[in-house]
């Protein structure tokens, strides 16, 4: 019992670090974003590849076979398709969210993403979602109308521009999550995440042509080197912290302690940038991440009724 309570406790504390970590380092993505000529591309270029790289350096060196999956091609196409649309896609969604809005909303806006499985799942099996789903859906959008108007029907809070890239930042999420799933179950989260990481970045390098771009210049100044460091530095260490506390504790504890990213990124928010809501957007926040958290909670339950009928 003494065990299984020192696991469970080592969960919790990898969860809770790792999304301390991931909330902190939005606002400090805000701030290279808006105080240096940095281009959201140029920046999530080098976060990727310097990333993924570290990731795959890690598991080299502790004897992991990290190109194994390179030698069968159906594997391999999951991996780019991956790395490109889910790894690719969801980064840079957020990061464009973050420029257009703040990390704060970004952050927010990416808890979307169960609302978007749900409808995407209901759609390709012809079937309405069960009831608890529609109270989450419901419950959710409520929060975010709250967060986005501050319960003043005609006003938008945040532009048009922000408002698109934050749904695009919960589609993206949504493909990042249930893509990928027999991949990691056969090849291991960080092999996958770690290429994935690297394939998104090699192509978004390939796209812009980095090396062309006069950038680079600007990495040699102080304090945005230092800045640009710790942010792929405490991004990596947080997903390896966040996914391996998955070993430990149940998804819903993982979901209900993960709300503690963009609780996060709002309280640094508030002291590095002076960013304040209004009252009714605070209320929006906490209706999101409590029916956000409904959906886990709710469909863990049916799931252990079902088993057990």
């Amino acid at each position: 019992m003494t065990e299984n309570k020192f696991v469970r406790s080592k969960g919790i504390l990898l969860i809770v670090l790792g999304s301390i970590l991931w909330g902190a380092s939005g606002p400090m993505m805000e701030w290279i974003l808006n105080n240096t000529s940095l281009s959201v591309s140029f920046f999530l270029t080098v976060r990727l590849i310097t990333a993924g790289l570290c990731i795959l350096l890690y598991l080299f060196i502790t004897g992991k076979r990290i190109f194994l999956i390179w030698k069968d091609v159906s594997w391999l196409k999951q991996l780019i398709v991956f790395g490109v649309l889910g790894m690719l896609g969801v980064q840079y969604t957020f990061v464009a969210a973050i420029e257009a809005s703040n990390a704060s909303i970004a952050t927010l806006l990416q808890f979307l993403g169960p609302v978007y499985i749900i409808l995407y799942l209901s759609w390709r099996n012809k079937v309405f979602p069960p009831k608890y789903q529609v109270i989450g859906i419901i419950g959710t959008l409520i929060g975010l109308f709250l967060l986005l108007t501050n319960a003043n029907v005609s006003i938008l809070l945040i532009s048009r521009e922000a408002l698109l890239w934050g749904m695009a930042v919960g589609v993206a999420f949504s493909i990042y999550t249930v893509y990928p799933a027999r991949l990691m179950k056969e090849w291991g989260v960080l092999v996958v995440v770690g290429w994935g990481m690297l394939i998104g970045g090699v192509v978004l390098a390939l796209v812009t042509q980095i090396w062309n771009t006069d950038e680079w210049i600007y990495l040699a100044a102080y304090p945005l080197n230092l800045i640009v460091v710790i942010v792929i530095l405490i991004g990596t260490v947080a997903f390896i912290l966040f996914l391996s506390s998955m070993k430990y504790i149940t998804a819903v504890e993982t979901s209900i302690l993960s709300s503690i990213e963009p609780l996060t990124a709002m309280i640094i928010s508030v002291f590095w940038f002076s960013q304040i809501l209004g009252v009714w957007q605070y209320i929006g926040v906490i209706v999101m991440l409590v029916f956000v958290t409904w959906l886990s909670i709710a469909g863990e339950i049916k799931w252990m009724r079902k088993r057990k009928g």
